[in-house]
């Protein structure tokens, strides 16, 4: 099972490295990893997928929670969330393909951000099966470029992950 899991962790040099390093000790894999500074330059947020029963995400996060860098962990998988990930796509767009693309774009609600005379750059925001299905759609193009951001996700309503 897919799981969404975001972590508060210190903003020193070498965090980042020592719980990526953990996950690499033990066999864990990470599907996606977004991290940012937060609000409190102290700290970011570390946002990672990953895929596992419930006993080996309780035995990640008990892990995570030994690291000293790691304030608190959180499996937003357990409650609502949010998700989003963004997509950058760079695609060959010359003569009707370029009407084709366009209409792509604005049933996905993507944005064409560049343009030259021979490709357009795409922007497209939404859930992981939204950012397939746009590459799906597209396929029939020559897609020259994929970015893909990874996750980032919040809890719904009035929870929140913060120190306090």
């Amino acid at each position: 099972m897919r799981h969404l899991i975001s972590v508060l962790i210190e903003n020193e040099t070498g965090s980042l490295a020592r719980l990526v390093g953990l996950f690499a000790q033990r066999g864990y894999n990470i599907e996606t990893l977004n991290v940012a500074p937060t609000d409190d330059a102290t700290l970011s947020r570390l946002t990672l997928t990953t895929f596992g029963d419930n006993a080996k995400i309780e035995q990640i996060t008990k892990q995570l929670n030994k690291l000293i860098e790691v304030v608190k962990v959180v499996d937003l998988s357990d409650s609502a969330h949010i998700e989003r990930e963004m997509l950058l796509i760079k695609v060959k767009a010359v003569g009707e393909s370029r009407d084709e693309i366009k209409r792509t774009a604005d049933i996905f609600r993507a944005q064409i951000v560049d343009v030259t005379p021979s490709v357009y750059t795409l922007q497209i925001a939404g859930s992981t099966n939204k950012l397939d299905g746009f590459i799906a759609a597209l396929s029939d193009q020559t897609i020259m470029e994929v970015v893909r951001s990874g996750v980032s996700g919040i809890a719904r309503g009035d929870k929140v992950l913060s120190v306090i």
